[in-house]
């Protein structure tokens, strides 16, 4: 059976993974096992869990850069070994961490090459250089013709997905591209990644070890242990409904205050309903310990929500966050067999 979220089963696959196996010699365990799941068209997913666990071999599997042993992979509805690497290659966008730019090139050139291969001719490569400079916050008559060498670590970041973006690719894949980076320039860049989404729409698979990177980004979570899909849900239900032990102490779900620093107001208010004017307003970006405070501070149990645009978009109610502070099922709390 192909896993996917409830919310999302009505919704058009990207990626499908049917039963793929994937071994490597020398390891009696197989790297990843029996996956079967599907990546919805436009969102971002992440795949979550510790090292050699197996999420990392899956991503590489879709391009290719790794062959599957057995089970199929379907991305855009085709099986991805009936398209020659390099064509597949060309149709998907790759981040890395150590982001690959060639230190020769200047920036425009880099972000150029895979339109290039593609035969785009040169006005239709500087418009688009242009834009995606834009998009990724790299002013293009400031940046466009400098080398790497020139620039940041969060900056280069910022040309490798501009680069990855490049020929529009329908599917992205993200392989742990903010982990060599300092704290604060990668919260930087996790807000231009889910700003950049909000506007484009790709299919993302994202790579990431980190629990609070995975919940800040995701639209939906896979969580692997020992090469299997554990749980593979929605932030808020992979906090507050965790599947089993393993995913419980993972993201830490039993911390009240952690979870309510790493869930967002966005996904749990409810729709808009008159609010006495001088309220202070929530963001749906605003993350919900935040938002305690703000009710302990007004003494209010309802607060509204307003979108960047000042529009009112919903309200958050304190009986909400009540619900959100309850233990985690008891199925969860502890071990098997502990």
């Amino acid at each position: 059976m192909i896993d996917t979220p409830p919310a999302t089963r009505n919704t058009h696959p990207a990626i499908v993974f049917e039963d793929v196996v994937k071994r490597f010699p020398g390891n009696p365990r197989p790297a990843v096992a029996g996956v079967s799941l599907s990546v919805p068209e436009g969102h971002l997913v992440v795949l979550l869990g510790p090292s050699g666990c197996g999420k990392t071999t899956l991503l590489r599997l879709v391009n290719r850069l790794i062959e599957h042993d057995s089970g199929t992979i379907l991305v855009g509805g085709r099986d991805n070994t009936s398209v020659p690497p390099t064509e597949l290659r060309r149709g998907i966008g790759y981040v890395i961490q150590s982001v690959g730019l060639f230190p020769h090139m200047r920036v425009e050139n880099n972000i150029a090459v895979v339109p290039r291969l593609l035969g785009w001719d040169s006005a239709r490569i500087s418009r688009r250089t242009v834009e995606l400079l834009t998009l990724v916050g790299l002013p293009p008559a400031e940046y466009r013709r400098r080398y790497p060498s020139q620039l940041s670590g969060g900056q280069q970041q910022r040309v490798g997905l501009a680069r990855a973006m490049a020929a529009d690719p329908a599917i992205m894949l993200m392989d742990e591209p903010f982990a060599a980076i300092d704290n604060i320039t990668r919260r930087r860049l996790q807000d231009e990644l889910i700003r950049i989404q909000r506007t484009v729409r790709k299919t993302t698979l994202f790579v990431t070890h980190d629990v609070e990177e995975a919940l800040r980004l995701a639209d939906e979570i896979v969580v692997m242990n020992e090469g299997h899909v554990v749980q593979y849900d929605t932030p808020l239900h992979i906090l507050t409904a965790p599947a089993d032990a393993f995913v419980n102490e993972l993201v830490g779900a039993d911390d009240v205050l952690r979870r309510l620093s790493l869930l967002t107001v966005g996904p749990v208010m409810l729709p808009p309903a008159p609010v006495p004017p001088t309220l202070p307003a929530l963001a749906p970006t605003d993350d919900l310990r935040a938002a305690l405070a703000e009710f302990l501070r007004t003494g209010v149990d309802t607060l509204p929500v307003h979108n960047d645009n000042g529009d009112l978009v919903g309200r958050l109610t304190l009986d909400v966050i009540r619900a959100l502070t309850q233990p985690v099922p008891a199925a969860t709390a502890a071990h098997p067999g502990a």
